[in-house]
């Protein structure tokens, strides 16, 4: 429920934020109301609006347009993502694994770590895992599938996407439930009345979880992605176990949390839309195309953060050294300048040049592992369902960096 003090921020219709300006720190903004009319209304009037501070909390620049967003990403010379790359966390002051964890790292020691990365989840090394990620997606998607009602997030995305990255880490099935648990609490909540410091817990334990297996790993190393990034060099010199450990997660939760989003808002999509999904089962669209217009659609990340390093000008305003940049991909991938009725979902749509796995020298390093969990699932649908009934509207995530579900019954005739 959005408190009376910010509910003035969205007018008096539920999804209707024509005559107000959304709160984009408050994850409220994305949970009772539907944000496009917002990011429709600031592309074309505001582009990149500045956020003044409220109280303690400091101001921050927001980046609505399709071009400036890329050109943002791009430009890591002068946006710096060693601070922290989420909103919150930079509000908060900054990331204690800035220039350490590679998600929050500049070059040259980025670039260095990246290879390392690069070359433990490149598509030959993953090419072994192709057909076990088939064959999980649709033993999952078989056991919902005539079953009646179904949570397509509990049967369905909870388990590809983390049994992916675990299988390549080599971590024990019987560890896995609780690695579920705790990346679910630490990105988002289940709602307002959520403990702050429930998070916090959570990323403590998958640090901690980590350190151990670090340990281990470098005791008896074997030929898993962990004893891979624990054996390399990162100019000149190995990474300490801490550092290991703070990679370790970023994978994890990469890994599993976007993923996870992006296939129930897959099966909401196209149980929602019906001709999409009739032209996708028919073979009208390709499963390829279909895949990137998910992602477009679903945006799981909404945002990333950036640090500016010295003043320079995005797009029509003025930034200064030490200001927070937030590059808003759920209005980049919306925005009618690079897509055509960016509202309507079109499994067909080609091309599809969306940021929802970011740009530039920051890129996805799972963006192949991605698509392939993706395609595996949208795959096993169109072999064995012919109806995607939705059976009630499913709940938002408590998140202003997640966008996305985190439940979805239904029925899969």
């Amino acid at each position: 429920m959005v408190s009376s003090g910010n509910a003035a921020l969205f007018g008096s219709s539920h999804d209707d934020t024509s005559g107000a300006a959304l709160d984009l720190a408050d994850p409220a903004a994305f949970v009772e109301h539907d944000p496009h009319a917002y990011w429709d209304r600031m592309r074309r009037g505001d582009p990149v609006r500045w956020h003044p501070p409220v109280g303690s909390r400091p101001g921050f620049w927001a980046v609505a347009r399709h071009r400036d967003v890329q050109d943002c990403y791009k430009d890591a010379a002068r946006l710096s993502s060693a601070r922290g790359t989420v909103l919150d966390v930079l509000l908060r002051g900054g990331d204690s694994a800035g220039g350490r964890m590679l998600a929050v790292m500049d070059r040259p020691r980025h670039r260095e770590l990246r290879q390392v990365m690069l070359r433990a989840f490149s598509p030959r090394v993953l090419g072994h895992v192709a057909e076990a990620v088939r064959r999980r997606a649709d033993a999952l998607v078989t056991a919902v599938v005539g079953a009646g009602e179904s949570d397509a997030a509990r049967d369905i995305a909870d388990h590809l996407p983390l049994n992916t990255v675990c299988d390549l880490l080599e971590l024990p099935a019987s560890d896995r439930p609780q690695l579920l648990e705790w990346n679910k609490r630490a990105l988002s909540s289940e709602s307002a009345e959520g403990d702050p410091f429930d998070a916090l817990e959570a990323r403590n334990e998958i640090l901690s979880y980590f350190a151990d297996v670090v340990r281990e790993r470098r005791r008896r190393p074997g030929e898993d992605v962990i004893s891979m990034i624990a054996d390399a060099r990162v100019e000149g010199e190995p990474m300490t176990e801490d550092d290991l450990a703070l990679n370790c997660y970023s994978l994890i939760l990469g890994g599993d949390e976007s993923t996870r989003v992006t296939t129930i808002g897959a099966l909401h999509a196209l149980g929602t839309h019906e001709e999409q999904w009739h032209r996708l089962r028919t073979g009208e669209a390709a499963v390829r195309t279909a895949v990137e217009e998910v992602l477009r659609w679903v945006t799981p990340a909404m945002h990333f953060a950036r640090t500016a390093t010295v003043d320079l000008r995005i797009g029509p305003a003025e930034v200064s050294a030490g200001d927070i940049v937030t590059l808003w991909n759920i209005s980049a991938n919306n925005d009618p300048a690079v897509f055509t009725r960016p509202r309507r979902f079109d499994v067909g749509r080609d091309p599809n040049p969306h940021l929802a796995l970011g740009h530039g020298p920051h890129f996805c390093l799972g963006a192949f592992l991605g698509r392939l969990e993706l395609s595996a699932v949208l795959d096993s649908l169109v072999r064995r369902v012919r109806r995607i009934d939705i059976l009630r509207e499913p709940p938002r995530v408590y998140s202003n960096f997640l966008f996305g579900h985190s439940a979805l019954h239904l029925r899969l005739d």
